[in-house]
């Protein structure tokens, strides 16, 4: 399975990259006020649906841009054809190709391929965490005097709220902190040891899916409750190392 989802991570890639090169001329349009989606997103979830359809015929597929077949097997595709499509049409490197598969309720495998970046990422299911082939290795311990986290957060999120998690962050937690626009790329940024963890407010469960089984394959944890998620959930969540959370703590018991 890793080395079939993998191909069609990089075909899909070289589709986003062939976009990417010709911004100019690229078609853009505007879901909200800075979110953004462009043909290359549907070019590549219409191909991975199609793809996955003949890879896996009985699983369903759920995407961002509309995607959404029930299969016969429980499973789910979960596709964000260009997770950072901001970053993208800024000509940004911080976005990637997330596919990840949903199974018994939760995260079970996934792969997250930023082209930009020349990285591949992939794990879970009884399959090791992988960096373009390499072993990825267990998550080190939060070191205080180096330590930051991700944060992303949904259009949606007030002003007020999203300032409160910036100074916990900086007051409580004693952290620095970077927001990319792709959660995909914050999550992977754990798995490569440049961040520590990642704090998302208003994520939807395909800016997650592909990141979250591989992280889960090297020691991450969230504070996601899979028992009352569904796929057209909006998420407010911690990820990182049991350590990490316990930082963080404070701030996601009072529903940041």
């Amino acid at each position: 399975m890793r080395d079939a989802v993998e191909r069609l991570a990089r075909e899909a890639g070289e589709i986003a990259l062939r976009h990417f090169g010709q911004l100019a001329s690229l078609s853009v349009s505007s879901k909200h006020h800075l979110d953004l989606v462009t043909a290359a997103d549907r070019e590549i979830e219409a191909f991975l649906s199609r793809r996955l359809l003949e890879l896996f015929p009985d699983d369903g597929v759920y995407g961002e841009e509309g995607a959404a077949r029930t299969g016969r097997s429980g499973r789910v595709w979960v596709l964000d054809p260009i997770d950072g499509t901001f970053n993208f049409v800024r000509g940004a490197d911080s976005w990637a190709v997330s596919i990840g598969l949903y199974g018994g309720g939760r995260p079970e495998f996934g792969v997250v391929y930023a082209p930009a970046r020349g990285d591949i990422f992939s794990g879970g299911n009884g399959h090791p965490a992988l960096c373009n082939g390499e072993p990825l290795a267990t998550l080190r311990p939060v070191e205080p005097s180096r330590a930051v986290t991700g944060i992303g957060f949904h259009i949606d999120i007030p002003i007020p709220t999203r300032l409160d998690v910036l100074r916990f962050v900086m007051e409580g937690a004693a952290m620095t902190f970077r927001h990319n626009g792709s959660a995909a790329i914050s999550l992977i940024e754990i798995a490569n040891a440049s961040s520590d963890g990642y704090i998302g407010l208003g994520e939807a469960t395909w800016d997650v899916m592909g990141a979250l089984p591989i992280l889960a394959a090297i020691g991450a944890e969230t504070t996601l409750d899979w028992n009352r998620i569904g796929l057209s959930s909006r998420l407010d969540f911690a990820c990182g190392s049991p350590q990490f959370l316990d930082i963080m703590a404070p701030l996601m018991s009072r529903d940041a």
